[in-house]
């Protein structure tokens, strides 16, 4: 049984990775390279927390309950005795096997590594590690508390013992559905997500229609919860970048080359919620204001 759960970087995901799973009941130790970047994911998690109350989904009692949940570190070490480990830094796969590494040297042979990873590759962030058979991914999708899904991404050796604690876990504890997924760049979701965003980008370039117009039709059309760019904003203009160059550069196709929009934006700093404007603006607490 899996109770004791490591969250390494205190972003948009690390966040929403770290209260759901206090939510389920599990205790949690994330760390952060910063004790003021701890403090704000912390802060962060209590607003989402106080929306839910405002929507009466939750209790102040049982906000107070996560958030006992959820501990904070700053030393690898402190993350030696999880029974699972999850990376949501940047995605970066140099920074990334830096922090494998790292936990190959502090954590037991029975510890479960995995990476929040949209793109890169766990057979090479295994190979770091000296048991690359329990390195696995798990590609939780934004919003984490809202969507019931989990890329489970297989390795070239990740074992049929570390698959099966996953999905055990990710189905039993977590109550989420997961989907295995054999290693390839974007895997399922973000490859065909990130295809859809970059066609939208090309149908704005050409003046078909408003970004506006064009998130309206597929929100009411097609009944998506964000249209394309309120979507992109959300996940942050940067990480729609990353993974579609990344992309490009592995299969080799044009139809995964950024649009000169969005390397536009990116280059501005307009990289959505996280920095309060994008192709929309956004409050301090991540909701839309125009």
């Amino acid at each position: 049984m899996i109770k004791k759960v490591g969250v390494i970087g205190g972003g948009t995901m690390g966040q929403g990775i770290a209260e759901m799973l206090a939510a389920k009941g599990l205790d949690v130790v994330m760390l952060e390279r910063t004790p003021e970047r701890l403090a704000y994911a912390i802060q962060m998690i209590g607003v989402t927390l106080d929306k839910q109350i405002e929507k009466w989904a939750l209790t102040g009692a049982e906000k107070k309950l996560i958030l006992s949940r959820i501990h904070t570190a700053s030393l690898y070490t402190e993350l030696g005795d999880c029974e699972l480990i999850i990376e949501t830094i940047t995605e970066d796969m140099e920074a990334k096997k830096a922090v494998f590494r790292q936990l190959d040297a502090i954590c037991g042979a029975s510890t479960i590594l995995a990476s929040n990873t949209s793109t890169l590759s766990l057979t090479e962030l295994a190979s770091v590690t000296s048991v690359p058979n329990r390195v696995i991914g798990l590609h939780f999708i934004y919003p984490v508390s809202k969507i019931d899904l989990v890329e489970i991404v297989r390795g070239l050796k990740t074992s049929d013992d570390t698959f099966n604690r996953m999905k055990e876990f990710v189905e039993e504890v977590l109550a989420k559905k997961g989907v295995m997924v054999f290693e390839s760049p974007g895997f399922v979701t973000t490859r065909l997500i990130c295809l859809f965003i970059n066609e939208a980008l090309h149908v704005l370039e050409e003046g078909v229609a408003t970004a506006e117009d064009i998130d309206r039709a597929m929100r009411i059309g097609y009944s998506f919860q964000h249209g394309p760019f309120e979507m992109a904003d959300r996940f942050g203009l940067d990480a729609v970048l990353a993974a579609l160059d990344r992309m490009f550069r592995e299969y080799g196709e044009l139809k995964y080359r950024p649009s000169i929009v969005l390397k536009k934006m990116v280059r501005a700093g307009h990289l959505g919620a996280k920095t309060g404007i994008g192709f929309f603006e956004y409050d301090r607490d991540g909701d839309r204001i125009s």
